[in-house]
């Protein structure tokens, strides 16, 4: 039988195609260790296995099974960068910091490519992406996008798409344009979390599923952390639970905002060869993305919704064929095989957070959608810091990301009214 998480609807088409999903045991009773860990997903589990692979005695917890969160479910897709493009942060940062958080997204591009292909991952990484857009008024943006990349920040793998050519790559016209990224891909996310988890524990960290941390508090010059199977004693700790922060942390929760995002895979696409012929994966201008792209094995993998609450609809498969409807007219009435959804952690500024919450205690997160690449190598880089060597997180520290409005009391709400006038937005 199939597990069911208790965090996120559905049961994912990646779930279903990773018949050895291993389970890890609960944790057995309080214990101590070098650094803890809250949170495995992938910026726990890298951060877990760099840690014991440098030396460090590591525990990490998970409340429910690992990947139970984004990590396991997202859309795959890599991408560029930041989420906000290079061009607009210098607008804000200046070059010299835009160019350093350009840099470091692509050491992290490269760093999980390198990491599936040292470790014999098959993560099914398909190379491609497109970016298109729904409104005209935005073309002189993406041309313009083009030309900077190239000419200030040393990418050259961008090109610009006018209508026809956008039309044949996506096998649609519903878009009047796009970009072209021959620099990035795609991947199967769950194949990745199970092959990073499995070489985590090869490389001596302790991995406990169903172990939910309770507290968290620095007392006697130790982090504590109270479970529901006891406590863990380390001499620091990092939380990594992104958009399933909850209560546990109250200056994460504030500036971390988890929003639902839905997906629904279809039946192999063998009588439509015209869609997505180079098998790419798609975002469009949307503020309230669309995202999908072809499995290896043909089928449409398509994510996004018209509008946001913290629930879940009663059902997602009639949101995402809809949406399906309007792009491809010809898969009007095409079967949903799974459907599910998850949370993604936003901040204000899209960019990560990354901040010491108490004396001894990181907490990273805040990926704004770019997390396939980032929560890696963040993970990476925590293990980095906390074994002494130098590390690119500190850019992510020097980033001034403000709090969310309206408190724990009135974010919800307010979550709720802004992303629904931006679905708005989107169809005006």
């Amino acid at each position: 039988m199939k597990w069911q998480s208790p965090i996120s609807p559905g049961i994912s088409w990646y779930e279903a195609t990773v018949p050895d999903r291993p389970a890890y045991p609960a944790m057995p009773g309080s214990r101590r260790a070098d650094v803890a860990i809250v949170g495995g997903g992938y910026t726990g589990l890298q951060a877990a296995y760099n840690l014991a692979k440098g030396g460090a005695d590591v525990t990490l917890i998970d409340a429910c099974r690992f990947g139970d969160g984004a990590s396991g479910r997202n859309g795959g897709q890599f991408g560029t960068g930041q989420r906000a493009w290079a061009d607009e942060a210098e607008e804000v940062l200046g070059h010299e910091r835009a160019q350093s958080l350009f840099d470091m997204a692509e050491n992290a591009k490269r760093y999980v490519l390198d990491f599936a292909n040292e470790h014999r991952i098959d993560i099914e990484f398909v190379p491609g992406q497109l970016s298109v857009g729904h409104k005209k008024s935005f073309e002189t943006d993406y041309r313009r996008h083009v030309d900077q990349m190239a000419e200030r920040f040393g990418y050259p793998h961008l090109s610009f798409m006018d209508r026809e050519e956008t039309s044949s790559r996506l096998g649609s016209s519903h878009y009047h344009f796009g970009i072209r990224d021959t620099g990035t891909g795609h991947i199967h996310p769950m194949k990745l979390l199970v092959g990073l988890t499995r070489q985590a524990a090869l490389a001596g960290a302790k991995l406990y599923e169903q172990t939910k941390a309770l507290k968290i508090e620095k007392k006697g010059g130790a982090v504590i952390i109270e479970t529901n199977r006891g406590t863990i004693t380390a001499e620091r700790a990092m939380i990594a639970c992104n958009a399933y922060i909850g209560d546990l942390e109250p200056v994460t929760a504030s500036h971390v905002m988890p929003i639902r995002s839905f997906i629904g895979a279809t039946p192999v696409l063998a009588d439509h060869p015209e869609i997505l012929p180079g098998g790419e994966s798609v975002d469009d201008s949307r503020f309230v993305v669309r995202y999908f792209r072809k499995s290896k094995d043909g089928r449409l993998l398509f994510g996004g919704r018209e509008a946001y609450t913290a629930d879940n609809p009663l059902d997602i498969s009639s949101h995402i064929r809809r949406q399906i409807r309007e792009i491809y007219p010809a898969l009007a009435d095409i079967d949903i095989t799974h459907a599910w959804g998850g949370s993604v952690g936003i901040t204000m500024p899209r960019q990560p957070f990354c901040r010491e919450v108490m004396p001894g205690v990181t907490s990273i997160g805040g990926y704004s959608g770019h997390g396939v690449m980032l929560s890696n190598y963040c993970g990476k880089l925590y293990a980095d810091l906390a074994l002494g060597k130098a590390t690119e997180l500190e850019l992510l520290r020097a980033l001034k990301i403000p709090a969310l409005p309206g408190g724990t009391r009135f974010r919800s709400v307010l979550l709720f009214l802004a992303l629904s006038w931006y679905a708005l937005r989107d169809r005006l």
